[in-house]
């Protein structure tokens, strides 16, 4: 019971200190005190974490290797889309559908990919990325190789912050749950998670079809903000940014997620001044933490773990000045 409370008041403090958050950032964003160069950013940002979080659902707690995520994020794009422009439906139910229909995607790949492990998994998801972009350069009601234009600008701060937060409290409770702790199981060990009584395959596909749905949500805030959806946007190097935005936070981290996506999103844009040197300076960050940091920066702890033993250590330490 006190763990529980614990809990629920952590959430009940990190959902008011979203609130002051948003109202922080809404305010300097309708004010004009943030630029629209970094207007963009804080959007991109909020995607990204969206994208991140999804994925370390699939990478970092049920231990599988997917690179394939681009392309559940152009099923929701386009499907979204095609929703709001042929049908006129409101924009909070195209995303789902959009949603819903990557997740679907996901079912279906992911019970025959999903047998496999390591290497094979990641070649599988990186070729099923890359059907789904050739599909859809193959689909001349969509816009084939031209991309998907007229796409009513919907997204604004609003729609990708708190989508961003709903993915967030959606995906940690997930984790927290019995079926989150199947998929740690299975990441930690599957043929113990076997001889347990676990479904493996039952918990890899569902954790692979939450992150595909969650990856489709954030491709059709993306659509509906720059009011293109284009083939080129959904590439295999956009899963491998994805991926390293979670291996930089520290696979299965939902802090490190975060962190992950929002420092990847940043240095990105703080080095736009600078094209000739960007790519260098950006793989030499990377290369640096690989060397100083290799589990990541939270490593597969969370913040607010981290910030509990902190605590201890200052209790204790208090408490061992008392007693001497």
């Amino acid at each position: 019971m006190n763990v529980m409370k614990t809990m629920r008041r952590y959430d009940l403090a990190l959902l008011a200190l979203s609130v002051v958050t948003y109202l922080i950032f809404s305010f300097l964003i309708d004010e004009r005190v943030i630029s629209s160069f970094w207007r963009l950013q804080i959007v991109l940002m909020c995607i990204n974490v969206i994208l991140a979080a999804s994925l370390n659902l699939i990478n970092g707690i049920t231990g599988q290797f997917s690179l394939g995520h681009a392309g559940f994020m152009a099923v929701g794009a386009y499907v979204s889309a095609v929703m709001t422009m042929w049908y006129d439906l409101p924009f909070g139910l195209a995303l789902l559908i959009g949603g819903l229909a990557a997740a679907f995607i996901g079912i279906i790949i992911g019970i025959p990919t999903l047998r496999l492990d390591g290497d094979y998994l990641a070649i599988a998801t990186l070729g099923m990325g890359e059907i789904i972009r050739i599909t859809i350069l193959n689909i001349p009601a969509v816009g084939g190789a031209s991309g998907l234009t007229g796409i009513p600008r919907l997204t604004d701060f609003t729609w990708v912050f708190w989508a961003m937060i709903i993915t967030l409290f959606f995906i940690k409770n997930m984790v927290n749950s019995t079926f989150g702790r199947s998929c740690i199981s299975v990441r930690e060990n599957a043929i113990a998670a076997t001889a347990m009584g676990i479904n493996t395959t039952y918990a890899k596909v569902l954790a692979f079809a939450v992150g595909a749905l969650f990856a489709g949500v954030a491709g059709g805030l993306f659509s509906h903000y720059f009011s293109i959806a284009h083939p080129s946007s959904f590439t295999f190097l956009n899963s491998f940014n994805y991926l390293t935005m979670v291996v930089l936070g520290g696979l299965g981290s939902m802090s490190g997620a975060i962190v992950g996506a929002t420092l990847l999103t940043f240095i990105t844009a703080a080095l736009a001044d600078y094209p000739e040197i960007r790519m260098i300076i950006y793989a030499l960050c990377l290369i640096l933490l690989m060397i100083f940091r290799p589990q990541g920066v939270f490593g597969n702890q969370e913040f607010s773990l981290l910030l509990q033993r902190l605590m201890k250590r200052r209790k204790g330490g208090k408490g061992n000045g008392q007693a001497s």
